[in-house]
């Protein structure tokens, strides 16, 4: 398998802050890499700069083979990366759907004959492809309500079940379970293990419960204030003195 994402050398600065330092991480298709490390290691640093929001001060990130440091958001989107975020951003005054209907956006045809005759056939079919997400992440008896009436366990699956409606090949996770009781934690890892299989999507993860990381992820990578201290199986790493001592300290 080859690489599908590939960031050498990134550096990510905020006047004398350095949020990253000459990070690298390769990552092959169809794979699961876990990114650990403690508060302010500069795990959602990396994620923000993957997606457009942030710019590298140096490095270079590559997706498919294309360049993706002078992307937008949007555009990276458009060229198949979807992410979760750690505060979630839903449209809480919104149905269920019509949250995952706004994942769809970017696969409407944006054709002035199809919007002049109001053809419904696109619509029909988006909808569709939401209904299947809706169904495999059991969001059916919430579907029409409003997100600001759903519990936050039931919030996190609508934010994952939108970005799976944008039809990634790479799903960036940012703290997904956290927050979340034991059972939904156990819920939430089965669901991620099968986007991997039914999906063929591959998953960039950002996660604080070592256990649920370590079951999910075949590889992890560790930070600390914004340097790769290690990088390897999940038990290796776990195992690793740097890793120990940025978690533990003395």
């Amino acid at each position: 398998m080859g690489d599908l994402l590939d960031i050498r050398d990134l550096s990510l600065r905020f006047g004398g802050i350095t949020a990253l330092q000459e990070v690298g991480v390769a990552l092959a298709e169809g794979e699961t890499l876990a990114v650990i490390g403690p508060n302010g290691s500069g795990k959602t640093s990396l994620f923000n700069c993957i997606t457009g929001i942030y710019r590298p001060t140096a490095g270079s990130i590559t997706f498919r083979g294309e360049s993706l440091l002078r992307l937008s958001p949007d555009a990276v989107t458009r060229r198949g990366i979807a992410r979760t975020f750690q505060n979630l951003r839903l449209f809480h005054k919104m149905t269920v759907l019509d949250n995952l209907m706004v994942g769809r956006h970017l696969h409407f045809r944006k054709n002035f004959g199809v919007a002049l005759l109001r053809l419904r056939g696109e619509e029909i079919r988006h909808r569709r492809r939401c209904e299947e997400i809706i169904d495999f992440l059991n969001l059916e008896a919430v579907r029409k309500a409003r997100v600001a009436d759903c519990p936050y366990g039931i919030q996190k699956r609508i934010e994952l079940g939108r970005a799976l409606a944008t039809e990634p090949r790479l799903l960036l996770l940012d703290e997904p379970v956290s927050g979340l009781t034991q059972e939904e934690k156990e819920e939430f890892a089965y669901w991620i293990h099968e986007i991997r299989g039914r999906f063929a999507i591959t998953i960039l993860l950002v996660e604080h419960d070592l256990r649920v990381a370590s079951r999910l992820a075949s590889r992890m990578v560790a930070l600390d204030h914004g340097v790769k201290i290690a990088e390897g199986a999940p038990g290796e790493v776990q195992r690793h003195p740097d890793v120990i001592m940025a978690y533990l300290g003395e």
